[in-house]
């Protein structure tokens, strides 16, 4: 008798689907805020799923991560203080502690549920969330932003713009994350499908010119992400360019490289019409 097949479907859209064969699942619970998933994938290894939807996967996770983290960090020359609101994976902790001259990098998520998951199941992807370095805040990131200071960067590794997260995509948020920063501080969000999310990509841009003089966007490749074609908006309160540290890095990476830091901002046309 043939082996019965076990499948996980996001659905992305009204009208699209991503189809995994599991298996096995390792954890399946409802949290104070979502639904959270964790399976064994034949294809992506194990994967974390937050109210239906993937939020990284053994396999391709190193790309995000890298890229909300890396791309900023190096447009300065000796960032110091960052902090990332969600990420409760703690990937975005690992990248940002490669720099050496981070002294503090925060994490702020509001379900320890994830936090807890990520340390039980995704060990390679949490691993820095011990180091002294790290400080886990678990608490609402927009609270907490109201009252942070003297950033040099922060990360807003979010979830879609639905339930807790919905708070973490609007002007006032932003406005906050500017009083927040140093003044040459960067904020890095993600910003979904310039595929499938254009007028989220726009309603981000309008938010962010809110506080922001500058706002740019930049792109990368996450398969298990909608369309598998993904962008992160960047802002500024001054115009920035890849500190020289970036040319020389000699980081552990698997998809950032010092010509990916400029290149990613090489836009396809209709993305750049995005922000026009």
């Amino acid at each position: 008798m043939k082996k019965r097949q076990t499948w996980f479907t996001e659905y992305q859209t009204d009208s699209l689907s991503l189809g995994l064969r599991i298996d096995d699942i390792l954890a399946s619970e409802t949290t104070e805020f979502q639904d959270m998933l964790v399976a064994q994938t034949e294809t992506f290894g194990r994967l974390l799923v937050l109210d239906g939807a993937v939020q990284t996967t053994d396999k391709d996770e190193f790309v995000y991560h890298e890229m909300i983290t890396h791309v900023p960090l190096f447009m300065l020359d000796a960032p110091k203080k960052v902090a990332v609101i969600g990420g409760g994976d703690g990937g975005a902790i690992r990248e940002i502690l490669k720099h050496p001259t981070v002294d503090e990098a925060h994490l702020v998520e509001i379900d320890q549920k994830v936090v807890d998951a990520a340390r039980k199941f995704f060990p390679a992807i949490s691993v820095a969330l011990d180091d002294p370095k790290a400080h886990v805040h678990y608490t609402d990131g927009i609270e907490w932003v109201r009252n942070a200071r003297d950033f040099d960067v922060i990360v807003v590794d979010s979830t879609d713009p639905v339930g807790p997260a919905e708070g973490l995509f609007q002007a006032d948020f932003y406005q906050s994350i500017a009083r927040a920063l140093t003044d040459q501080g960067i904020l890095v969000a993600q910003s979904e499908s310039p595929f499938l999310h254009q007028d989220l990509i726009r309603s981000m841009k309008e938010g962010m010119k809110t506080a922001f003089p500058y706002v740019t966007l930049y792109v990368a490749a996450i398969p298990t992400y909608p369309s598998g074609f993904w962008s992160f908006m960047m802002a500024s309160k001054q115009p920035v360019k890849p500190a020289d540290r970036a040319r020389t890095a000699s980081i552990a990476t698997r998809y950032w490289t010092p010509a990916i830091q400029e290149a990613a901002f090489v836009l396809p046309r209709f993305v750049g019409e995005l922000l026009q």
